[in-house]
């Protein structure tokens, strides 16, 4: 299945300062896969090595000394191989499992860096020990979230409407399609394991079992790298998480968790989700037209959203009868399942944060891009009114605001409105009325 992360792989590799790299991102998001795909393409010999499977047979590698030419011959005296720098791709995948490897890429930065260096890890906010020397400045970094929408459309086959997104008139001959492709993203979801099966099998029962297994495996990430108070903590917060999206709250309820639950209690825990990236954290601005509007966020106010659609509709035990049926799919959890698709392909390209006027007015996203402030409203299936949208506008006056609904594309007077599904794939609409 086709990357876009892929050719940020390829430039790194040309690059002349090029630093050893570590690709980060949740648990089960292809990692793995990419940097395999990457090095069988892109280089005559990959060299890698698990250290969470081979923890035991690895660890001496990184042991005593970490200077690059030890750890090369260890390396292959242990495979039985002779690695040529400028040919080879040398992976450490999980490095979080053995904390000197990390520690040991500054060293081929600044010793070695005519080898290329891969490091892969998840947990990294919080499986390494106290006192381990993170690289910092010493690593190019690049991030994996899971498969976006334009990624579904290439991995079902569906490429070709990938020519229409900047072609008004296509798009709206092809919308009722690319609307059903779009509630069977919500159904599926992008981490790469339960796209494949869709591909394959298109069977529901099949993708429900992988997204069990998967939300499975994060929940038993929380007993095995915390201690008990705080894995009971941390499960607690994770399973308010649905009824936090039910109540339509302004922000994080901790009440919710459980009756008297107070912030300090409980943050740790957030925060411990959020450095693992099961969960993304969207906080509110207490000014919509200053810059940088990190400068003006509320850390205190937030919001939380699930890393991917697919695994929030199962953990929120949702059908995707409910998803696929058009009237039902916007009343469920109040059309937040759509808000939740948004914020995760735009998220990567952009700082989200959302903004409410006590009461009476809340806008569900709040972005910074081409130097400009863009609010961004999300609506339920073809009902487009937004009072707290031009609440925004009337008091900060910002030359574009998006309203992200299932309307074909209409520009009228600073608002444009777009079809959902293009929620990743807008920039050049923003640019187009943003800058034009």
């Amino acid at each position: 299945m086709k990357r876009k992360l892929y050719d940020d792989l390829v430039k790194w590799k040309g690059e002349k300062d090029r630093k050893p790299l570590l690709l980060t991102g949740a648990r089960q998001v292809g990692k793995t896969y990419l940097l395999k795909e990457f090095g069988e393409s892109e280089f005559k010999q990959v060299v890698y090595l698990d250290l969470n499977e081979d923890h035991d047979l690895l660890e001496p590698v990184f042991s005593g000394s970490i200077k690059p030419e030890e750890i090369i011959s260890r390396i292959e005296s242990i495979r039985g191989i002779k690695i040529e720098p400028e040919k080879a791709l040398i992976v450490f995948d999980e490095v979080q499992e053995i904390p000197r490897a990390l520690t040991a890429l500054k060293y081929f930065c600044e010793n070695a860096s005519d080898y290329y260096v891969v490091a892969s890890g998840s947990l990294l906010g919080i499986a390494l020990h106290p006192g381990t020397s993170f690289p910092v400045g010493k690593v190019d970094m690049l991030k994996l979230a899971p498969m976006d929408f334009e990624e579904f459309l290439i991995a079902t086959g569906n490429e070709r409407f990938l020519r229409l997104i900047n072609k008004e008139d296509d798009l709206r001959i092809f919308a009722e399609q690319l609307t059903a492709l779009f509630r069977e993203y919500l159904v599926v979801g992008g981490m790469p394991e339960v796209v494949d099966a869709w591909v394959n099998h298109r069977d529901y029962p099949e993708v429900a079992r992988i997204q069990n297994m998967i939300l499975l495996a994060y929940f038993n990430d929380i007993s095995k790298h915390t201690d008990m108070t705080t894995a009971t903590r941390i499960h607690e917060v994770w399973n308010t998480l649905p009824a936090q999206f039910a109540k339509r709250n302004e922000k994080f309820m901790f009440s919710l968790i459980k009756e008297g639950a107070r912030a300090r209690e409980y943050e740790l825990a957030v925060q411990w989700l959020i450095d693992c990236d099961v969960v993304r954290k969207v906080e509110r601005l207490n000014s919509g037209n200053k810059l940088p509007l990190k400068a003006y966020a509320d850390y205190n106010a937030f919001k939380l959203y699930f890393l991917d659609v697919g695994l929030f509709r199962r953990l929120a035990g949702v059908s995707n009868e409910t998803i696929l049926n058009e009237e039902a799919l916007f009343k469920e959890f109040n059309g937040l399942f759509v808000e939740q698709f948004v914020l995760q392909q735009m998220a990567g390209k952009h700082e989200m944060y959302y903004w409410s006027s006590g009461a009476t007015a809340e806008v569900d996203f709040v972005t910074e891009t081409h130097g400009g402030v863009v609010p961004i409203e999300v609506k339920s299936g073809m009902n487009v009114k937004a009072k707290s949208l031009q609440t925004f506008r009337d008091k900060y006056q910002p030359k574009l605001a998006i309203r992200f609904s299932l309307k074909p594309v209409e520009y009228n007077n600073g608002l444009l409105n777009l079809p959902v599904y293009l929620a990743g794939m807008c920039e050049g609409w923003i640019e187009k009325y943003l800058e034009g």
